[in-house]
């Protein structure tokens, strides 16, 4: 609703604009309460601390990320790599029939964890030494940028997963 409005100012009359910033100044705010109100539920809660902490300890996993895969995600931690990257919608697909063989994509799932997920992998390609090294190796290998960029998601999730399934904080293997 806030970027409708904001999108709905720019074309709105004189008259009507300083009812739409007062609009969006009152969508804003809320969404401010609601994060803090957040924040300390999290914060209060020993289990939900320990858990957005533990991935958290990831780099490339902010807030947002953290929050998004432990109230959208409850599965994290509890399925194996292809069943956790299936469910969030990373995990390549085939569009086959009969004898034709089509290119495998990316489909379904939950969008909502999929799109937080790419903005934290965006971080982790150039933060996290893992996802990095992974993404610059497909890139050499001459895969898209946007392949690539799946492929280091899946790559993220099946981390995060292990580390939730584990309880063990990130750690750089030696």
């Amino acid at each position: 609703m806030l970027v409708a409005e904001k999108n709905r100012l720019h074309s709105a009359t004189m008259s009507v604009q300083p009812r739409l910033q007062a609009h969006i100044a009152y969508l804003e705010q809320e969404l401010a309460d609601l994060d803090d109100d957040l924040s300390r539920r999290i914060w209060e809660s020993p289990l939900w601390r320990d858990k957005e902490n533990l991935l958290r300890s990831a780099p490339g996993v902010g807030p947002v990320l953290a929050r998004t895969l432990l109230f959208d995600l409850p599965e994290l931690g509890t399925l194996n790599r292809k069943q956790i990257a299936k469910l969030v919608g990373v995990a390549p697909l085939n569009r086959d029939s009969g004898r034709q063989r089509g290119h495998r994509q990316i489909w379904g799932g939950r969008a909502v964890v999929r799109t937080a997920l790419y903005m934290g992998t965006l971080a982790a390609t150039r933060y996290n030494p893992v996802i990095k090294a992974f993404y610059e190796r497909l890139l050499v290998a001459g895969k898209p940028r946007k392949m690539a960029l799946i492929a280091c998601m899946r790559k993220l999730l099946t981390i995060l997963n292990a580390m939730m399934l584990h309880q063990t904080p990130w750690q750089l293997a030696p």
